[in-house]
């Protein structure tokens, strides 16, 4: 199997809860069917389009964000995903490095996808897929402090969400079964 059709076939389970993901959906077939380089080569924008696998990790509805160092929101942890490598794999080596912690998938496919254009000094595009991994959130995971400056629990509705990935409040709506608001 190529890895475009491995790619693809990772795509193809998840369900778009609303328009924008079905539109993200879409267009990260087509991409991925396109033959174009799919994993960030040269660091940070090349190409500047490339997968990302995030994994937040989540708690009897508490997700685990990070006070990201690099972007300066609070994040789900995750990572680039290298050249051959499936997401799946990007996820348990990220989560090692990042969390230092083994990854308890909740589910073994991504549950939502998003295209997002980064910030700061070098903006490209990601094609996060996100995979919800179990948590403890009565405690914190020994994270790298290179990545984060903190790393706290918040509970789903009180997480920060005009200082965080835009997606991530339709992410928490999708998981918790809820109509998310319109982007």
């Amino acid at each position: 199997m190529t890895y475009a059709r491995l790619i693809d076939a990772e795509l193809r389970p998840i369900h778009p809860v609303d328009l924008l993901e079905h539109d993200h959906v879409r267009r990260a077939r087509d991409w991925v069917a396109s033959g174009v380089e799919l994993c960030r080569i040269k660091p940070p924008a090349t190409p500047p389009m490339h997968l990302v696998s995030y994994f937040p990790v989540i708690d009897s509805g508490h997700i685990l964000l990070g006070d990201h160092i690099s972007s300066g929101l609070w994040l789900p942890p995750g990572g680039h995903v290298e050249a051959g490598e499936h997401p799946r794999d990007t996820v348990s080596r990220e989560c090692l490095e990042e969390l230092r912690i083994t990854a308890r998938f909740a589910c073994a496919a991504p549950l939502f996808l998003t295209i997002a254009q980064t910030v700061g000094a070098n903006p490209h595009d990601d094609v996060s897929l996100w995979y919800a991994l179990q948590g403890d959130h009565a405690r914190i995971p020994d994270y790298d402090p290179r990545e984060y400056r903190a790393m706290r629990w918040f509970r789903f509705d009180d997480a920060p969400f005009d200082d965080t990935d835009p997606n991530l409040e339709r992410f928490l709506a999708k998981l918790s079964g809820q109509q998310p608001a319109k982007p």
